[in-house]
């Protein structure tokens, strides 16, 4: 009788999951697998993740737990080391395979190369599988053979080749009887306190998301997804993080709709599937750039000086409370914190925000939306930042710069989404949203002054990229 290890990552769901299905396949109909959450055991805070996402973790695992248990599975918990704890399941249950998707990020890729290591020490079969992506690292290249750098022509090889079909959902298993398994983690385990009203987890909530997005939305997406007081996107992006579901289904069920939208509507559900591409794009950029997370894309901006604002100097703490008088930003800072979740055009003003007016290093950014995102991807997220700055792949240049004011015209025209968001406003004119006031005194009682002036802070980043850029070019 075969015994299987399947090493859930993220990838909490039974429907079309590829090394999982491949482990049942594998085990045969008398065999038996193995469902294992591995549980990390750091204490405290966490540079790269914290509670929201440790929440919507806890709840995708207990909806993971009793999907498994309707098939007759079981899922296994362990926490600390992967690899430690991986060796002791092998020699308590004599398993003679692990099972995984493969991870696209670099940490991931550390553990995995670990583990190739330890199956050939033990004369076990180490199966890793295409999962996370539609399309991995070596698939979508250019004509040489060489990296995509640049968004199009990349998107456009990516929707040239052919697409699997979803796999079926898992209809039985068998799991060990008697295996010790520790309670699913709670946010306590790690030392953390809920901090957001976060979406509800599990594989079922997200198919049911994806249903409504794609039952109205998708059809207006084109012309509604920058609009940030409007619910227009799919609010899938943590589903995909934890493979609550997958791209592949994403994309069937987006063309599958498609067909009978309108040409407009079809231009819309095309544009979205180019978000999927985009998070692919970058995680193929991580996979073969992973210096990525330590230094700028483009080298032209390595070792370039963030020097912040010498007049505020707790700057970076107010733009993480949204309190810098500049209503579209503090919005949108504090979306993030009440929900873990933030608009993507929020993000990019936010993202700008932080780089080229308070002139401080995108990393500090980077960091702390990984530790208040629910939906926390560091390959989209650095990327995104990186796009921001000015510094990464098919970003945008270091002279276009967003203007906090003029975003708000273009992208909240009546108000809505800071209204949502700060309280304090609610009874101020559109027009006071949209232009820092010109007689010096706040909009209303309790709120703060902008912290700067934008056209100020813009001729002063432009500046500083010009000198660094003189200054980098070989004599």
């Amino acid at each position: 009788m075969k015994r299987i290890i399947h090493w859930f990552r993220r990838d909490f769901r039974i429907t079309d999951n590829s090394a999982l299905a491949a482990a049942v396949a594998a085990a045969g109909p008398d065999g038996e697998v193995i469902p294992l959450y591995i549980a990390s055991d750091w204490k405290g805070s966490h540079e790269w993740t914290g509670s929201a996402r440790q929440e919507f973790l806890c709840g995708s695992l207990d909806s993971l737990g009793k999907n498994l248990e309707a098939i007759g599975g079981r899922l296994i918990i362990r926490r600390g080391d992967a690899v430690t704890e991986l060796e002791k399941l092998l020699e308590e249950t004599g398993a003679t395979a692990i099972f995984a998707n493969r991870d696209p990020d670099p940490f991931g890729r550390s553990v995995e190369a670990k583990l190739e290591v330890l199956s050939k020490e033990r004369g076990i079969e180490f199966s890793l599988h295409k999962d996370v992506c539609i399309h991995e690292q070596h698939e979508v290249l250019t004509g040489q053979g060489t990296v995509f750098r640049v968004f199009t022509p990349y998107s456009k090889a990516w929707f040239a080749l052919p697409k699997p079909a979803p796999g079926a959902a898992i209809k039985k298993m068998s799991t060990p009887s008697g295996m010790v398994s520790l309670p699913l983690p709670q946010l306590s385990d790690w030392g953390l306190v809920s901090s957001a009203s976060i979406p509800e987890p599990g594989e079922r909530a997200a198919r049911e998301r994806l249903k409504a997005f794609l039952a109205g939305p998708v059809a207006s997406y084109g012309d509604q997804r920058d609009l940030m007081g409007v619910n227009g996107t799919s609010h899938l992006s943590q589903d995909l993080r934890f493979g609550l579901i997958s791209p592949r289904q994403i994309y069937a069920a987006a063309k599958s709709v498609e067909e009978s939208l309108s040409p407009e509507g079809r231009k819309s559900a095309m544009k979205f599937l180019a978000e999927i591409v985009w998070r692919e794009f970058y995680m193929q950029l991580l996979w073969h750039y992973p210096e990525l997370l330590e230094q700028e894309f483009n080298s032209t901006w390595r070792g370039m000086k963030w020097p912040g604002l010498a007049e505020v100097p707790d700057a970076f703490e107010r733009w993480c409370a949204g309190v810098t008088g500049f209503p579209i930003v503090d919005a949108a800072m504090r979306q993030l914190s009440a929900t873990g979740w933030m608009h993507n055009r929020s993000r990019m003003i936010t993202a700008m925000f932080l780089t080229k007016d308070l002139h401080l290093d995108w990393r500090l950014g980077e960091a702390f939306f990984m530790r208040s995102l629910v939906d926390g991807e560091i390959a989209s997220n650095n990327g995104g930042w990186q796009w921001s700055a000015g510094t990464g792949a098919d970003a945008a240049p270091y002279f276009r710069i967003q203007n906090p004011w003029s975003q708000t015209k273009r992208y909240d025209p009546v108000g809505a989404y800071i209204r949502e968001w700060v309280p304090e406003l609610r009874n101020v004119s559109n027009a006071s949203l949209m232009e820092p006031p010109s007689d010096g005194r706040s909009i209303a009682p309790g709120y703060p002054l902008p912290m700067l002036d934008h056209s100020t802070e813009r001729d002063r980043t432009l500046d500083l990229f010009a000198r660094h850029k003189a200054q980098s070019v070989p004599r």
